[in-house]
């Protein structure tokens, strides 16, 4: 038979073979040894040993993995990867002592980015982005939510959106897009922020589904999210948008539990959320909820991290309650400018007590999961895009285990090497 590409003697390929694992199934890899991967069309054809596969199948290309790892190129669910400017000021601030809340009421924060990002044109933030995204193929992304959210008007979302658009037919990095008017407060609304749920609900959404359906025709509607927190959504301000994009036929993320529980949890449950992100002080009845439900609860280390926070998402709870737990970067201009998501692994081994494995199931299969895509990426079984990563490193423990560098050593998406260590450096 003919590939396009075999990878063989793998000292460990990680599968992940199955559905999104949940509770105490979490850290099942599906680990061969001496193992190998015939990809052809874009998609994975075979996995297996080493000397079968290479009986099997005849490559154009063989890459030869001795004494490294090959797994499911990771998927960051939960990025905010469009913006304009930076915040680097605000970090000195930060670090000086000043509050996430203190910094909001002296102008920074999210609406300081919404004012660098309105007076970017569509051009200016492709230049700003595509930095980030060599970034995160370098470091094993293959797969990313992106969220608009610093436009907080009309006008910009869409040209938000049309980034995002621009960007996933550019590739090579596969971009699932999420509507976030509902991120924060805009200074013109800052007393009236019922009027400006109203915008959202009566202005933006149905905007949004009419800009998406003329530009994006045939592709599923973005998610609808909101940050439900205090001094942003609360939660019966998120609702109205969540129930309104719901009718209009967007499927629905939340930013819950953050800083504080306002109930944003249960509120994704009822309403059959993909997923809730952060949870960090999220209950203990809204844990038991989400954990008997299918939305996926999304922990984002690196923004604890960022702030200097000690809480993290009680990930031991939620696994214990039975839930579906993924990890991301919460790539950010203000509390989490990182594109790794080995950081966000490594984080999430330390703060949150996963193991490796449990970690790495976490950052694939069910990290595509909360996106809606574990039916075409997060695992290499036959029939799924050839989306994989190959460690400089002989055992997936590495992973978590080491921090600060890059471990990858190339990245293939759809069956194209995207990134190779050795070229970046001759370069």
């Amino acid at each position: 038979m003919k590939a396009d590409v075999l990878i063989h003697s793998a000292s460990q390929i990680l599968t992940l073979t199955g559905d999104p694992q949940r509770g105490s199934d979490l850290g099942k890899l599906g680990l061969i040894e001496d193992g190998a991967v015939a990809i052809g069309d874009e998609k994975i054809l075979a996995v297996g040993s080493s000397a079968e596969l290479r009986s099997a199948y005849q490559a154009e290309m063989e890459i030869d993995a001795t004494n490294r790892v090959v797994l499911p190129g990771l998927v960051d669910p939960h990025t905010h990867l469009i913006w304009a400017g930076d915040r680097a000021a605000e970090f000195e601030m930060r670090v000086a002592g000043a509050t996430y809340t203190e910094i909001m009421d002296a102008g920074g924060g999210i609406i300081s980015t919404v004012h660098q990002t309105r007076a970017a044109s569509v051009d200016a933030l492709i230049t700003q982005v595509q930095p980030r995204l060599r970034r995160m193929l370098a470091h094993g992304t293959t797969t990313a939510e992106v969220k608009t959210g610093y436009g907080l008007d009309t006008q910009t979302e869409l040209r938000m959106l049309e980034t995002i658009l621009h960007l996933d037919k550019q590739g090579p990095m596969e971009l699932a897009p999420t509507f976030l008017g509902a991120h924060a407060i805009p200074i013109e609304y800052s007393d009236r922020p019922d009027e400006y749920t109203n915008l959202v609900c009566d202005e933006m959404l149905p905007a949004v589904k009419e800009w998406w359906q003329q530009n994006a025709a045939g592709c599923q509607l973005p998610f609808v999210d909101v940050f439900c927190e205090a001094g942003a959504f609360n939660l019966d301000q998120s609702r109205r948008i969540l129930e309104r994009a719901r009718t209009t036929g967007f499927p629905l993320k939340i930013h819950a539990d953050e800083f504080n529980s306002l109930g944003g949890t249960g509120l994704a449950v009822e309403l059959g959320a993909t997923s809730a992100d952060h949870l960090v002080y999220t209950t203990a009845e809204d844990i038991l909820a989400l954990g008997a439900s299918d939305t996926v609860a999304v922990s984002l280390p690196c923004t604890p991290f960022g702030l200097a926070e000690e809480a993290y998402t009680p990930a031991k709870d939620f696994l214990q309650a039975g839930g579906i737990l993924a990890l991301a970067t919460d790539l950010n201009p203000g509390t989490a400018w990182c594109e790794s998501m080995q950081f966000a692994i490594a984080l999430a081994c330390r703060y949150m007590h996963l193991t490796p494995a449990q970690a790495i199931v976490a950052a694939t299969i069910n990290a595509a999961a909360a996106i809606g895509r574990a039916d075409r990426v997060g695992s290499i079984q036959p029939g799924k895009q050839a989306d994989l990563i190959i460690l400089e490193a002989p055992d997936y423990r590495h992973l978590g285990y080491r921090f600060g560098t890059n471990l990858v050593t190339r990245t293939i998406k759809k069956g194209k090497i995207v990134y190779t260590q050795e070229e970046e450096e001759v370069l």
